[in-house]
């Protein structure tokens, strides 16, 4: 079994069609968290959700305006990911974070002539 290391996951909900100063809010999220130095960032597009509101949000075909739900996940050492929320307290002003302790297997990088069998 391959050793495991402490760190802290967030998890942050917003809507696709939230934005900050006219730019997607997911995006400066995610250019905020490249700029602290976090290890990464990663959006998922949910199909559909509600939250606190009980405001169905999803996909229309009809629709102009597209409010699918995304989650944005960064994981790094409990200090960085710390240091990085009070950044986002200053970007969202709906949507929900959660903080929560992981344990991070981190694999050996591979470089371009390593092949994936040992891995």
């Amino acid at each position: 079994m391959m050793p495991t290391e402490p760190a802290l996951q967030l998890t942050i909900f917003i809507e696709e069609c939230d934005t900050w100063h006219h730019k997607p809010l997911s995006a400066e999220i995610v250019h905020r968290a490249h700029k602290a130095g976090l290890a990464g960032a990663t959006v998922l597009r949910g199909v559909e959700g509600f939250g606190a509101s009980s405001v169905m949000h999803g996909f229309r075909l009809l629709s102009l305006k597209q409010d699918l739900p995304l989650a944005i996940v960064i994981i790094d050492e409990e200090e960085r990911v710390r240091r990085f929320l009070p950044t986002l307290r200053g970007l969202i002003d709906e949507g929900l974070v959660i903080v929560e302790n992981v344990e991070v297997m981190q694999c050996a990088g591979r470089g371009p002539t390593q092949s994936r069998e040992h891995a």
